[in-house]
């Protein structure tokens, strides 16, 4: 048999065995008589699980910015949320900090396996005040200030090598001192228009529970899964 063929399918086999993956949800139910009027508490309460029972990165999220009507996405890690917003922090010239520059429509996404539990945010960013961004970047470690300082985010590199010499150079320059702020980093905060919180439930039948702005509050409704 031809290896292009054999390559086929084996290929093809993965494609059935996909297809045939099954598994029921139900670690929980969602009732939108029984969550909490307000969204950000009901993202602080289930934050607060996240916390405690997922193990790996619990406050990872997918981050879906839009250039030219092409979506593209990217894993980033919340550091601040409150009524105010949604906070994390970047190079501003890396692709997604130019697609906010352009447009500043964006959407989160939360996806906890441990809980069977998603949740998706949408709504206008912004940058953090200077202040924001100074304090977060001086609290952390001084190799990922290092990094933030040389990495041209988003741009294309020679090799692996040219990485590692500017992370060097700059280190060995910077021994012993202290390291500002590049003016190219910093922070954003998503300031939220819409919410829906979903919990996995047996045989599809999802609870999808959405908040939408109405007047000075919010309200809620329930979508079919």
């Amino acid at each position: 048999m031809k290896p292009f063929l054999i390559i086929f399918l084996h290929l093809l086999s993965l494609v059935m065995e996909l297809d045939k993956i099954r598994r029921e949800y139900n670690k929980g139910s969602l009732d939108e008589h029984a969550v909490q009027k307000d969204p950000f508490l009901q993202f602080k309460l289930w934050m607060e699980d996240a916390l405690n029972f997922v193990k790996d990165e619990p406050t990872a999220m997918v981050l879906s910015t839009v250039d030219d009507n092409r979506p593209s996405s990217r894993i980033v890690l919340l550091k601040d949320f409150g009524s105010t917003g949604f906070t994390f922090f970047s190079n501003y010239e890396s692709r997604k900090g130019k697609e906010m520059q352009e447009n500043s429509q964006v959407s989160l996404l939360f996806f906890w396996k441990e809980l069977e539990r998603q949740i998706r945010i949408e709504g206008k960013v912004e940058k953090t005040p200077p202040e924001i961004s100074d304090e977060y970047f001086q609290g952390r470690p001084f190799e990922s200030r290092v990094a933030a300082s040389v990495s041209k985010q988003s741009r294309k590199v020679k090799n692996r090598e040219e990485l590692d010499r500017a992370f060097s150079e700059f280190k060995s320059k910077v021994k012993g001192e202290s390291i500002s702020r590049p003016d190219f980093w910093g922070g954003y905060r998503l300031i939220p228009d819409y919410f829906e919180f979903w919990q996995g439930r047996e045989n599809r039948m999802h609870d999808r529970i959405v908040y939408e702005p109405e007047g000075e509050g919010w309200t809620l409704k329930r979508l079919a899964p």
